[in-house]
């Protein structure tokens, strides 16, 4: 199973980022990006990729270790990016020192993207070839949405699409979570 951790937006900060996606989705040429569906935001802090059943106890352990030395933090959507021509983005305001705690932690949780540079953000859409994502950041940038605590580390599961050829959108499962209780 394809295995990543993360923190989930709350319902409130979900259906804000929603209503500002919407009038992205209402912009020339959003038909040609592919959008993620809300269901499935979230702020990815480690991916594992293929993790076998066997490996779920050593990293269920590692993730509750990460998740019990740091405590709730505040965190925020705000304003966005892009990736290139590949990727648009919605930006994370708040404690980002305890986010990124926490996403070195989930790291060394198990084998994964441990090289990677952590750059929080929450993937919006994905271009289906070049595309001009400069106008949806010009309308992000104005995005501030509503603070939130931070408690909880999840692991999800990611089911790619259906079908033969993968097609459709990734379905994102929470398998476990832990409380964010530590002392920061």
């Amino acid at each position: 199973m394809r295995l990543f951790a993360a923190v989930l937006p709350p319902p409130a900060a979900v259906d804000e980022l929603a209503r500002a996606v919407a009038r992205l989705r209402a912009l020339p040429g959003a038909e040609a990006l592919r959008w993620t569906d809300r269901e499935g935001w979230h702020l990815t802090l480690a991916f594992y990729g293929e993790t076998a059943e066997e490996e779920l106890p050593a990293l269920s352990a590692g993730l509750a270790l990460a998740a019990a030395g740091e405590a709730d933090f505040p965190l925020a959507l705000r304003g966005g990016g892009r990736f290139g021509s590949r990727a648009l983005w919605a930006g994370v305001a708040g404690d980002l020192t305890a986010l990124g705690r926490l996403a070195e932690r989930s790291r060394a949780a198990a084998p994964g993207d441990a090289d990677r540079t952590y750059r929080p953000h929450l993937t919006l859409a994905r271009g289906r070839g070049p595309a001009d994502l400069a106008p949806y950041v010009s309308v992000l940038d104005a995005f501030e949405g509503a603070g939130w605590r931070a408690g909880e580390l999840a692991l999800v599961r990611s089911n790619l699409g259906g079908g033969p050829d993968r097609a459709g959108p990734p379905r994102y499962e929470k398998v476990a979570g832990w409380p964010l209780r530590g002392a920061g």
